[in-house]
């Protein structure tokens, strides 16, 4: 009924001590040459290197030439994670210095203006009442500047003081 097969049967070699343990080698290089770019590189360099080797362990060159692949498309993307953390950095603090630096005086004009100085205020109020343009014509000399004459006709047209602001004048 059923054609007679020859046998087949497979030589099973026991394998012993440096044998098994290379072949526990071997099988282990499939499991880490995937994640571990640099052993990728030494094991596809040492298969390239012998043919009979590469033939064996077909699969082994594969998964080399992938996980050096990954690497490579890994190390491009971090490349351009970088390129771009460094440009954003460049913009959110280079960018301002340089222009501080160069636009010092746009910045100064953008700056609110200080308000009046209320002693400005004071002294003008008070340069106007008699008793002090008296005492400042007393200190001014005779022959003295153009402004002086103007200054003692102001304080003979102002009005009298109220009797309240003298007493707390002389008071003080």
């Amino acid at each position: 009924m059923f054609p007679e097969k020859p046998e087949k049967t497979r030589p099973r070699a026991k394998r012993f001590g440096v044998e098994f343990e290379e072949e526990r080698a071997w099988v282990s290089f499939y499991r880490r040459v995937r994640h571990d770019a640099t052993l990728a590189t030494e094991v596809l360099a040492q298969l390239e290197a012998d043919a009979e080797m590469k033939r064996t362990h077909l699969a082994l060159v594969l998964c080399c030439k992938e996980a050096l692949r990954a690497h490579k498309a890994r190390q491009a993307r971090d490349k351009r994670i970088g390129q771009f953390v460094r440009w954003v950095c460049h913009g959110l603090f280079a960018v301002p210095v340089r222009m501080l630096r160069r636009g010092g005086d746009i910045a100064v004009e953008c700056l609110p203006e200080t308000g009046k100085e209320p002693a400005v205020r004071q002294v003008r109020r008070l340069t106007r009442e008699a008793e002090f343009a008296q005492a400042q014509s007393a200190f001014a000399p005779q022959s003295g500047p153009p402004g002086a004459a103007p200054a003692a006709a102001q304080t003979e047209a102002s009005p009298p003081r109220s009797p309240q602001v003298q007493a707390t004048r002389s008071a003080a």
